[in-house]
């Protein structure tokens, strides 16, 4: 669905252009102007000259404190933005371990529905933010969290719905993580193999736990992107503007 290439940058598995996508009045989302991306501490200087080469003045980093502390990063001519969100399947996994309960496969997908139910109503408005930070700042950006799945696939599935891209394009999107991200032990901890498995990898279920939320207790997305996110209808038909080819 995607024509842009994904294989830009060295040190981020999961860096990719959103351009290419079209919404349901056949527009194109515009290339090279917002990339989503797995964390950026790994990249090479010959990464940095291609964000440079690519335009990229400001990275939008969703992880949370103890993350960015364990991978920080300095990217000559980017700016960074911290929108924390604090990685909470992570303390719940840890919670059921101190307590020496190992959860099921179907158990560890549930906490990873519950980790979307709360982006939705528990964290509106960073990512209000994020997309609000789209629109100030003309020059392309990148936006992350560690591995560019959850957070950042959330994200990236609200802006792609402000732009009018229907879910099926969506959830495409989403699960390219899938195929791209290339995981690191370094940064995942210790655990039992099925539930490193779910929380490491992207799954439709995750992403539907969401959508059910903002329908069922939002009255569906664009409610929700002037509600809870906090766009007025002008928000939105700039981000259209700036994203959207004629």
């Amino acid at each position: 669905m995607n024509p842009v290439s994904h294989a830009l940058l060295q040190g981020a598995s999961n860096f990719r252009d959103i351009g290419g996508y079209r919404n349901t009045e056949g527009r194109r989302v515009r290339p090279g102007q917002v990339f989503r991306s797995d964390h950026l501490a790994r990249l090479t200087p010959q990464d940095h000259v291609r964000l440079q080469a690519l335009g990229v003045q400001h990275s939008l980093d969703f992880r949370g404190q103890a993350e960015y502390t364990t991978t920080p990063y300095n990217i000559p001519g980017v700016q960074r933005v911290a929108l924390s969100i604090e990685p909470t399947v992570i303390a719940r996994m840890q919670s059921l371990v101190a307590q020496g309960i190992v959860p099921t496969t179907e158990e560890t997908v549930e906490l990873m529905r519950e980790t979307y139910r709360d982006f939705v109503n528990h964290n509106a408005n960073t990512f209000g933010q994020f997309l609000k930070h789209l629109l100030e700042q003309p020059t392309p950006q990148v936006f992350h969290c560690t591995a560019g799945k959850d957070r950042t696939g959330f994200a990236a599935a609200l802006l792609l719905s402000a732009l009018g891209v229907d879910r099926a394009t969506i959830e495409h999107d989403y699960l390219l993580t899938n195929q791209l991200y290339k995981r690191d032990p370094r940064l995942e901890g210790i655990g039992h193999p099925h539930v490193m498995q779910v929380l490491w990898q992207v799954q439709p279920e995750f992403l539907h736990a969401a959508f059910d939320v903002v329908d069922a207790q939002h009255g569906g997305m664009q409610a929700y992107l002037r509600g809870p996110i906090g766009l007025e209808a002008q928000h939105i038909n700039e981000l259209k503007r700036r994203l959207l080819e004629d």
